[in-house]
């Protein structure tokens, strides 16, 4: 079995294209930035509501998964403003903002860090002094503790809980070969126990998530996470799943043209899962520290590309931001290129013959007062 699958390499190999270069995530991620902006109202309003009720003169506020792309400061932005504008109403004093950004320790945090005395420069125009801002980076998986007991009010995660700890296990046998030949993530070809094995390893993270969040927020604190989905029981359906089913037909032609070898292609999965709205509330009331306030399910429009690019390589352009570092790790950094021309083809050819449509879940959790 590649030693890649393990939970140890995911956390030490796994993220998203760091820098400000062509393909890194930083110039890649409109797609994410789109949808979050379509649910933005919900997100203020959350975090409105919640320093109505709390008015901490020091506000703990976390964006878990935050990558190392403009979106994240952007996030940061609208929170700032959100809870100034309303305390201004209230001609209560603001509070203090303590924001923690976290993702996995080989992120590229020093691109947010590099951005942050203009950010800071921009945020505190019409006002005297620097805002009362501190900003921290915490480097971690999120499948686990990051904060001390209850020191944080409101909790940001975006497009990041889709991803799990680790590939399955059980998806291989003892000789190392994977029990889904062929696939990178479930298909119509997979036999059923791999779908069971994925849906346990989303519930065992996801249970892990909230109780280790429970224990770093507040009573009455507030989480708002946005993370893809599909809305019926078939995991092979023509949403998120069907891209990941284009990149294993992209892989297959690299195999078919001697440019990878077989064993390598049978022993690749992904750490995704598409849980569906019935999936999360069921992990959600099972695990019990939190109420479901909210769930929202978005279809994000397709766009017909940005003016010089085609849908498929805008998509195909994300998905190697994403998926580089593990696909460099297990293949080799040659094949690169060439994989994610043959995908961005593919996509653009089944696009036209009929729309894909990735689903996306926005859930408004809040911790139950003890």
């Amino acid at each position: 079995m590649s030693q890649t699958q393990t939970n140890m390499d995911v956390e030490k190999v796994f993220h998203m294209t760091g820098g400000i270069g062509e393909t890194s995530y930083a110039r890649n991620s409109s797609l994410q930035k789109k949808a979050s902006d379509m649910m933005k109202h919900i997100t203020i309003e959350t975090i409105q509501q919640l320093y109505l009720t709390t008015t901490p003169r020091s506000l703990g506020i976390a964006d878990l998964g935050c990558s190392s792309g403009p979106n994240t400061l952007s996030f940061i932005k609208d929170m700032f403003d959100a809870v100034e504008g309303t305390s201004s109403k209230t001609l209560v004093p603001g509070p203090e903002f303590r924001v923690y950004l976290n993702d996995l320790p080989t992120n590229d945090f020093n691109t947010i860090f590099k951005a942050l005395p203009d950010f800071y420069k921009d945020l505190g125009k019409g006002s005297k002094g620097r805002p009362s801002i501190f900003i921290a980076g915490i480097p971690g998986s999120f499948y686990g503790r990051l904060f001390p007991n209850n020191c944080l009010h409101f909790i940001y995660s975006s497009y990041s809980l889709h991803w799990l700890s680790q590939v399955p296990p059980a998806l291989y046998d003892e000789h190392g070969r994977s029990i889904n030949k062929g696939n990178i993530y479930i298909s119509k070809s997979s036999p059923r126990r791999v779908c069971e094995l994925y849906l346990r390893q989303f519930q065992e993270d996801f249970s892990l998530f909230l109780r280790s969040r429970s224990e770093e927020v507040i009573g009455g604190g507030k989480m708002v996470l946005i993370l893809l989905g599909r809305e019926g029981p078939d995991h092979a359906d023509r949403g998120n799943t069907f891209f990941w089913e284009l990149l294993s037909r992209s892989l297959a032609i690299l195999l078919s043209w001697g440019e990878i070898e077989e064993e390598k292609l049978h022993s690749y999965a992904v750490n995704f899962y598409a849980p569906t709205k019935e999936e999360i509330e069921e992990e959600v009331r099972r695990e019990g520290s939190f109420e479901l306030d909210q769930v929202e399910m978005f279809e994000i429009e397709r766009s017909d590309g940005l003016k010089d690019m085609s849908y498929g390589t805008q998509v195909a352009r994300t998905v190697r931001a994403i998926q580089e570092s593990m696909i460099s790790h297990h293949f080799g950094e040659g094949i690169v290129d060439t994989l994610f021309d043959n995908y961005g083809r593919l996509v653009d050819q089944e696009i036209a013959k009929e729309d894909i449509r990735p689903i996306t879940f926005l859930l408004v959790l809040r911790k139950i007062m003890i």
